[in-house]
């Protein structure tokens, strides 16, 4: 039998922290140097219907587009198209057959497996963006880190094959396991806002 990854418990702090990211808000800087909040929310809209569309084997214009094609922004209704999107995407990634065969996402071919823990580790590591860039409170669960940290941590390891977001951050041996995934994506776990 396939194993699955629960998305439940990460796609609801994502919807949390979207509902109580306010307006004003939208144009502050966040930790991916070319996003503001808007464009970040933007992509999470856009990223949450790809990995949805994966998961079902709807290969389409969503799962083709790579996701550097264009700057992502925000759309009149985001937060209940976004809170739509990943009910969608926990409910797509719980049937076991999203996670067998292999499926696309970002134009590119690979195993559904694989696909569905990218979405995950996307999830863990756009929701600390949020969370730094609108001063909220952020804290996965340590399965969600456990899968990140799986996922990140080869790459890391072998400066050959380069990481995935960026060469990894040296952080002490005692750090957290949320800040060494944060790490390990080439971002500064104590990033803050640049003051105004």
């Amino acid at each position: 039998m396939t194993e699955t990854i629960d998305f439940g418990t990460q796609t609801a702090l994502i919807a949390h922290l979207a509902a109580r990211t306010r307006d004003e808000q939208l144009a502050a800087p966040t930790p991916c140097t070319e996003y503001a909040v808007r464009n970040l929310l933007g992509h999470l809209v856009g990223l949450t219907s790809a990995f949805r569309d994966a998961a079902a084997k709807d290969l389409g214009p969503s799962t083709a587009t790579s996701p550097g094609s264009a700057l992502p922004d925000v759309s009149p209704g985001w937060r209940d198209e976004l809170a739509a999107n990943l009910d969608a995407l926990a409910a797509a990634w719980h049937h076991p057959d999203a996670w067998e065969g292999e499926t696309r996402a970002g134009g590119i071919t690979l195993p559904a497996a694989l696909a569905g823990r990218i979405a995950l580790n996307e999830l863990v590591l756009h929701g600390w963006d949020l969370a730094r860039a609108t001063g909220l409170p952020y804290a996965p669960d340590t399965a969600s880190l456990g899968v990140s940290y799986a996922l990140l941590a080869p790459a890391a390891e072998d400066p050959a094959r380069g990481g995935m977001f960026g060469p990894a951050v040296p952080v002490p041996d005692d750090t957290t396991l949320l800040d060494r995934v944060v790490a390990l994506s080439g971002r500064r776990p104590d990033w803050t806002p640049p003051r105004g």
